[in-house]
């Protein structure tokens, strides 16, 4: 997890290097340096303290914690976790953001029985073994791993999703996206880190992201974690330490009559969860096997279950970038790939069992793409189409606005239906807040309520 932000503006990276992936390198070698540089003066300037204090120049320890918060917190919480929220259970449930890179073709997703497609893309249309969906429309076959929540009305679509402020390229729609607005007007900070604040205190493990990386939508103010796996989070350093290190801190920071003791004896707490989690092989329910990008589920599978108080979470999932060998029918390559994330869902949701029933799981992507085939494959357009999984009864299985497709936007399916209005919908649905609450998730954009749930 990074203190400093990645790139505060899209093209300050772009300058970096012509390469886009060494310009991110370079950026991130940067923060690394300058969180470096950060760590090395706030523990100079506890040793200086120190020092003080043992030299009798008149620094009492009260003192010398209220002159050291900031650095106490840093020394106690950098190494595992950084977290304000207190430890309290709450029964509000789990968004869980899905967000598949590279630009989803959304028409060989779901696809209404439209002549338009027929003459447009011959090559991509959806077989007969497509599933029926509401309002005219078809699911690929490569969902049938979650028939029974479509049948359940628990799984549900939104076709023509987009915002204006989204242009064709990856960086710049993944970008906005994540951040629920440009970089100017979210002063770079994650949607769902905006969206934790509204849902109040929480556990350390309320904001996760899973993966290597903290994505931009949990970059903020509020702590997220990134992480690959449950066991992988712990102190850092050698093994044979870190019972001492921890008995240490603890000590250190127990009886200060000071808020960094909150922040520290929680960070302790997340640790003692996520040992304890570890502590034996996860055995998921009967029958439930993770594949693929299910491993990133798994991990949630077993915070969920075992009561580390998950609130909003994300998992990443590339390979969306069809330009050609698109392969829409069974066997193809976006057919397997819809397939994998299928199958993970599916597994998840059974390895929840009851609990599912307060987890919601959004899925969508950077944008669309063309309504027409380019003899393979699809180009960069607008107007994809947000998933929603959830324990809670949809309204349908197709949602939102649908006008057709006889007035193209150049090419692009249209914006019926605005991005951060679905995703202010499924936060507000799952989570029970205001339209005041949502409105504060998305600067600039006044929220309009989209019926989703039942």
């Amino acid at each position: 997890m990074h203190t400093f932000p990645l790139h505060p503006d899209c093209p300050d990276v772009r300058r970096l290097a012509d390469n886009p992936a060494e310009a991110l390198l370079r950026a991130e070698a940067d923060i690394v340096t300058a969180e470096n540089a950060a760590e090395r003066d706030c523990y100079r300037r506890l040793e200086d303290l120190e020092e003080a204090q043992q030299d009798g120049r008149g620094v009492t320890r009260r003192t010398f914690v209220a002159g050291a918060a900031a650095t106490a917190t840093a020394l106690a919480t950098a190494q595992f976790v950084t977290t304000s929220a207190s430890f309290a259970a709450t029964k509000t449930g789990t968004l869980i953001h899905v967000f598949l890179y590279g630009g989803l073709d959304g028409l060989s997703l779901v696809a209404p029985d439209d002549p338009v497609l027929a003459k447009a893309r011959p090559d991509l249309l959806l077989g007969g073994d497509s599933l029926a969906l509401g309002r005219n429309f078809k699911l690929t076959s490569a969902f049938k791993p979650l028939e029974p929540w479509l049948r359940s009305n628990q799984l549900g679509f939104i076709p023509a999703v987009s915002d204006e402020r989204l242009s064709r390229s990856h960086f710049q729609a993944a970008d906005a996206c994540n951040l629920g607005g440009l970089p100017g007007e979210t002063g770079g900070r994650g949607w769902l880190d905006s969206l934790v604040d509204a849902l109040g205190t929480g556990t350390a493990f309320r904001s996760v992201g899973i993966g290597s990386t903290l994505p931009r939508s949990l970059v903020g103010t509020n702590g997220a974690l990134s992480l690959n796996s449950v066991g992988s989070l712990r102190l850092n350093g050698d093994e044979k330490f870190r019972a001492a290190t921890e008995k240490a801190i603890k000590g250190l920071f127990t009886g200060i009559n000071h808020p960094v003791e909150e922040a520290v004896q929680d960070g302790l707490g997340a640790l003692s969860t996520a040992q304890r989690l570890a502590a034996k092989p996860y055995q998921p329910a009967e029958g439930v096997e993770y594949r693929g990008v299910g491993n990133a589920f798994q991990q949630l599978a077993q915070l969920i279950k075992g009561g580390a108080n998950v609130r909003v979470a994300t998992v990443g999932m590339g390979g969306y970038d069809t330009h050609e060998n698109q392969g829409t029918g069974e066997g193809g390559q976006l057919w397997r790939r819809l397939n994998e994330l299928a199958s993970a869902l599916a597994a998840f949701f059974t390895d929840l069992g009851d609990r599912a029933d307060d987890v919601t799981v959004m899925v969508s992507s950077e944008f669309g793409r063309r309504v027409a085939s380019n003899g393979g494959g699809t180009d960069h357009g607008h107007g994809g189409v947000v998933t929603v999984l959830s324990g809670r009864k949809l309204a349908g299985s197709l949602l939102g606005t649908w006008n057709g497709l006889n007035d193209l936007d150049s090419g692009d399916v249209p914006e019926y239906n605005n991005m951060f209005n679905v995703y202010g919908a499924v936060a507000q649905g799952r989570f029970g807040l205001t339209n005041a609450e949502v409105d504060k998730i998305f600067p600039r954009q006044k929220y309009t309520p989209m019926k989703l749930y039942a």
